[in-house]
């Protein structure tokens, strides 16, 4: 009975280390952002939102798109209104990131990152590791093997070795 209590728990603990993997996004461009593309790969996920002090963490946010995104690394933005400081609807917040920070890393539609109408994603890193957005440009570290590595607040750079240092660890 023990063993079987030990491979029921080993059973479980690989499928939720491989939970990150099932959860997509709509993408701000139309269509699904699908985690499971970027599986064996690290992932960063970062609620953001246009108007917001921490906006210029966008260009970091491209930096590291740039640096990793050829080496099969998502950086995903998730505009989010969560804390009212996104514009009013998906073409506004393309338009206004593309302008303003010339970015071309992959975004998601407006989407909601806490309480009860959380994406699923964010209601699983909740769950995972307690963590829940508190503020715009929260970042939360996807491993290659679909956990979560780290998770970051506001004043944590994209750009800082505690997160492109990590990214470049799980490359090597």
């Amino acid at each position: 009975m023990r063993a079987l209590m030990i491979g029921f728990l080993v059973a479980m603990t690989a499928f939720a280390a491989q939970a990150a993997d099932r959860f997509s996004f709509a993408s701000i461009d139309g269509g699904p952002i699908s985690l499971d593309d970027w599986r064996g790969k690290p992932v960063l996920v970062v609620n953001t939102a246009s108007l917001c002090g921490y906006a210029g963490q966008f260009d970091g946010l491209q930096a590291l798109h740039e640096r990793f995104g050829p080496r099969g690394v998502l950086i995903l933005a998730v505009p989010s209104d969560d804390f009212n400081q996104e514009l009013a609807d998906e073409a506004a917040v393309k338009d206004y990131c593309a302008v303003n920070f010339d970015l071309t890393l992959p975004m998601t539609e407006i989407t909601q990152v806490r309480g009860r109408g959380a994406h699923p994603f964010f209601a699983w890193v909740r769950k995972e590791t307690g963590f829940v957005p508190r503020w715009n440009f929260n970042k939360v570290l996807i491993a290659p093997d679909g956990t979560v590595a780290a998770t970051f607040g506001s004043g944590v750079r994209p750009e800082s070795p505690a997160i492109a240092g990590q990214i470049e660890a799980m490359l090597r």
